[in-house]
């Protein structure tokens, strides 16, 4: 496992810190980080370790809760043995073991790409499902001040809106596997505002669209993904799809910025989305962009396939085009990175980690 973070994760850290939030919230406290090992929930960790190293008041808490500790141990092998850090052995959908006192539970688990979904969808079901709720009871029985739910924007469902606001919502079909992603996080969803209502438990939901960064896996089978995967072995672009929807590619700087802006300045039990809609993006046009535009030098191609394989790769239901952001930028925030950028760190970084791993 590499020792250290990658040169630009660090810097991605730096600028995440660097945005004006009250980052002193985490001070002398203790934030419970469930799906710890993820892409994106392994950045909340590093975020959270990056202001201890710079922290003027007392340093916080985390708890890194991972349900395979060898895999999660790639992510976030830079800061296993500090004093402000523990990985939790556990499971979402199962009572978890006391903790001690937790002031922020910051919720990510669950599977989170199409062959997941269709492998275990009833894994998919009950890390949102039984998973969240178990999440809020332990929220109640501390209490938090704060409850974070990563939830997607596949929660909109099949929509043929222009423009997704947080009130529009398209037809869903829950008699199809792929809707155990998006009706589990319906439920998680609904289950975060019920128990605010009744329970008064200050819970905060964001619906995140498309994110990529240094801490994906290039082979989890999502576009950026395999994209990513194509450039570092210097071949062509393979899209497995007709490449004609529409997405939001967000670099995980700026997920990670509203993620804690939600937090700390955002709504009770109220939906935002996270996206950037500044990078709306056709799958065939994010091809060519980065051939052409990112990694030029490269002289790669592009190439669709004869056949789409809809068991390796299943539709995703969303259908709808640009996010929009209206709720999350009244907050302040705003997104700052381009598709060229975040592509072009995103692989500069996996090469990195790639020859730590050889040191």
């Amino acid at each position: 496992m590499p020792s250290k973070e990658t040169t630009i994760i660090q810097s991605d850290i730096q600028t995440i810190l660097n945005a004006p939030l009250g980052w002193s919230a985490f001070y002398g406290r203790t934030v419970l980080i469930t799906g710890a090992g993820g892409a994106l929930a392994s950045y909340l960790v590093a975020t959270l370790m990056g202001l201890n190293d710079q922290a003027l008041g007392d340093a916080c808490r985390v708890l890194a809760l991972v349900r395979n500790p060898d895999s999660a141990a790639t992510r976030l092998g830079p800061y296993l043995g500090r004093d402000d850090f523990e990985l939790v052995i556990g499971d979402v959908v199962q009572p978890i073991v006391p903790l001690g006192k937790i002031d922020f539970i910051l919720h990510a688990a669950s599977p989170a790409t199409g062959r997941q979904f269709n492998s275990d969808p009833v894994g998919t079901l009950r890390a949102n499902i039984i998973g969240t709720d178990n999440m809020l009871q332990l929220a109640l029985r501390n209490p938090v001040q704060g409850f974070l739910m990563l939830s997607s924007g596949e929660v909109y469902g099949q929509t043929d809106a222009a423009m997704i606001s947080e009130r529009d919502y398209g037809y869903l079909d829950p008699a199809t596997v792929r809707a155990c992603y998006g009706e589990g996080k319906r439920a998680a969803e609904t289950l975060c505002v019920t128990w605010a209502h009744q329970y008064g438990i200050a819970t905060y939901i964001a619906r995140i669209m498309h994110t990529y960064g240094p801490q994906i896996d290039v082979t989890d089978g999502r576009i950026y993904s395999d994209f990513a995967a194509d450039i570092l072995a210097g071949r062509n672009l393979k899209i497995m799809s007709d490449g004609l929807a529409r997405r939001p590619f967000c670099y995980v700087t700026d997920a990670i910025i509203g993620l804690f802006t939600i937090l700390l300045k955002g709504e009770v039990a109220c939906p935002y989305n996270l996206g950037n809609d500044e990078a709306v993006l056709s799958i065939r046009e994010l091809a060519l962009c980065l051939t052409a535009e990112a990694f030029p030098q490269l002289q790669l191609g592009v190439e669709l396939p004869e056949n789409i394989d809809e068991a390796k790769y299943p539709k995703t239901i969303l259908t709808g085009g640009q996010p929009d952001l209206g709720r999350l930028r009244a907050l302040g925030w705003t997104p700052k990175v381009n598709i060229i950028e975040g592509f072009r760190r995103t692989v500069a970084s996996l090469s990195e980690a790639s020859l730590l791993d050889r040191a």
